[in-house]
């Protein structure tokens, strides 16, 4: 082959502009690169892969919307707690601020016993089982070999799956008997903390709907105080205002026939009312979607599934239907045993020491064997 100095200085000049995209490259940060290697991995899974179908296709071309969500899922997650934390600080500090000093100074002794000491048991209830929620981790399968039975392998972590365990892509891992990763709680909902996520469900729903049936009547006069006082232009007037100005409390709940004239309407008794209104219209709101949450997983635990094993059951049961068989759920031991072995009860007290005390102890088994169709026998052992 002949030498061409002017083929030569093209070749050269060729050699050099590749040379220096590739150092460009490099010197780019290392996650765009590792973003740029992604997306032609994806792109060349279209056509490398031999089994490609329309499933493989629909994940290849919205993995990088369902990666977005994850990250942003997982982000937020914080910001969920945060939440959590400040609006229920923000009942408690109106509870003790306004509503105590008025149940202390209107009710009766019996009817103070009652509310100090069921709103403080509730109290208790909701922040050990938020926080154990919160901070306890679900459950994750061995990552090194050991002689457990798997069901599959997990084909983004690369390790065997045992029953009822599940991936999480917000968390990046898979989950012992997973039953959904919780924004509000920024973790996962699994076999070591399902109970407390839905303890949290339980007694924030009942503390919300004993906050808005008790503070009914209060939210009524403080509504009523406000919008008379917003129309109500008193000094021109001249007519006396026969209640509506007093502070909310001063009489027992639900009474507003006072026969002396009020005060005048400061600005301390309308952020008492605004208050009032602020607490009642959370809680109230808060009863009625937590309250629906928590009847939804009420039902799945007595019929022994997840939240994902729901939609899982319901295909085979669709798949099996169609051949004229019946499938049934192999991890349902019956409603009182699914109960039982949720809350860890083993014997009658611990239905006080364990469900309605705050308890630290762990659920049964060790959440990679799970016993298939034992005996459903719904009576508590002593």
């Amino acid at each position: 082959m002949r030498w061409c100095p002017s083929s030569g200085f093209h070749l050269l000049r060729c050699v050099r502009i590749r040379s220096c995209t590739k150092r460009r490259r490099n010197t780019l940060p290392l996650w765009i690169r590792e973003i740029w290697a992604y997306i032609r991995l994806l792109v060349q899974s279209f056509y490398f892969n031999s089994l490609t179908d329309s499933d493989v296709v629909f994940d290849s071309f919205f993995e990088p919307l369902f990666w977005t969500v994850d990250y942003v899922t997982r982000w937020f997650g914080t910001v969920f707690v945060f939440m959590v934390v400040l609006l229920t600080s923000s009942v408690l500090a109106i509870s003790y601020l306004i509503l105590l000093p008025m149940v202390f100074r209107t009710y009766s002794t019996a009817w103070i016993v009652w509310h100090v000491c069921y709103g403080h048991w509730n109290l208790v209830m909701i922040v050990f089982n938020y926080y154990k929620a919160t901070t306890t981790a679900p459950g994750y399968p061995p990552t090194e070999k050991n002689d457990s039975p798997f069901v599959s392998v997990c084909k983004k972590c690369i390790i065997p799956k045992p029953a009822r365990t599940h991936h999480c892509g917000i968390c990046n891992r898979c989950i012992l008997r997973m039953d959904h990763h919780c924004p509000w709680l920024n973790n996962c909902v699994g076999y070591l903390n399902h109970r407390y996520f839905f303890n949290f469900c339980l007694f924030m729903t009942v503390g919300c709907v004993y906050c808005s049936i008790s503070g009914r009547n209060l939210f009524l006069d403080a509504y009523n105080a406000i919008e008379r006082f917003k129309h109500l232009d008193v000094e021109k007037s001249g007519v006396p205002v026969t209640g509506m100005g007093l502070l909310i409390g001063l009489l027992p709940p639900g009474q507003t026939n006072y026969q002396t004239p009020a005060p005048p309407y400061t600005f301390k008794d309308k952020m008492i009312n605004k208050s009032i209104i602020y607490m009642w219209v959370l809680t109230s709101t808060v009863a009625v979607a937590l309250g629906a949450l928590t009847v939804w997983h009420s039902v799945l635990i007595s019929r022994g599934e997840t939240s994902i094993e729901r939609h899982t059951n319901r295909q085979e049961a669709e798949r099996l239907a169609k051949q004229g068989r019946v499938y049934k759920n192999p991890f349902n031991y019956g409603r009182l045993n699914n109960w039982k072995v949720f809350f860890g009860v083993k014997k009658r007290s611990h239905w006080l020491t364990r469900v309605l005390l705050p308890s630290g102890h762990t659920p049964p088994g060790d959440g990679l064997t799970w016993d298939a169709f034992p005996v459903k026998k719904d009576a508590i052992p002593v």
